[in-house]
C-alpha cells in the first residue's frame, strides 16, 4: 500500500490534492484532521529546547561557535 501524507492549506472551505504521476488507484480513502503548526512538534521536544535555552541564559559560555565546532571535528579526524 502506498500512502501520501500532505499538509494542505484550506481556502474558502476547499482544498485540492494533486496526485503524483503513476498513482493508479481508482478509489482512495480521505481522512481530514485539523493540523496546527504547534501540533507538529511534540511538547516534550519543546520542553527540552526551553530547558537548554534557560541553561544558556544562566551560563552563556556554554554556547558553541559553529565554525569552531566543525573545525574541531575536522581536526579530530
Amino acid at each position: 500500500m502506498n500512502a501520501i501524507r500532505k499538509f494542505i492549506e484550506v481556502k474558502n472551505n476547499t482544498f485540492t490534492v494533486v496526485l503524483p504521476d503513476g498513482f493508479t488507484a481508482s478509489r482512495v480513502e480521505v481522512i481530514i484532521l485539523p493540523s496546527e503548526v504547534e501540533d507538529d512538534i511534540p511538547q516534550w521536544q519543546k520542553d527540552i529546547v526551553l530547558e537548554r535555552i534557560a541553561s544558556i541564559k544562566q551560563k552563556p559560555e556554554l554556547l558553541i561557535d559553529e565554525e569552531q565546532f566543525w573545525k574541531d571535528i575536522e581536526d579530530a579526524s
